[in-house]
């Protein structure tokens, strides 16, 4: 895909994908944006980059719940190391969009392989 046939709508609908997921199933399932090639593999890449951050934060939150329960000094101490990994997704999603706006088709290291692995991408 040619730079001249990114669009600044389809440039700001990539971005707002990564931080807002809604925006990017609203790409897949609108007949309008799904068929604009930079739109629609940016919408599939922050739903996947959404997925794996939702399960790798899940298994951190299990890991703190078990952690308490063994010992409250050890609960305490990853409760204390859960907050700030809380704000490591939405920093890089806010990475990924800014890319994303600036016209990038860019991979994301384990979730792009994946997908392309699985033919999504």
């Amino acid at each position: 895909m040619t730079e001249e046939q990114i669009t600044d709508n389809d440039k700001l609908i990539a971005a707002l994908s990564y931080p807002i997921w809604l925006v990017a199933v609203f790409v897949l399932v609108s007949e309008a944006n799904k068929n604009r090639p930079f739109q629609r593999y940016h919408a599939v890449q922050a739903l996947g980059f959404g997925l794996a951050a939702y399960v790798l934060l899940s298994v951190f939150v299990c890991i703190d719940i078990f952690m308490g329960q063994i010992s409250n000094f050890l609960g305490t101490v990853f409760s204390c190391l859960t907050v700030p990994v809380w704000f490591i997704p939405f920093a890089a999603a806010l990475w990924f969009a800014y890319r994303a706006y600036q016209g990038e088709k860019f991979e994301i290291p384990v979730v792009t392989d994946f997908m392309k692995g699985q033919g999504w991408l």
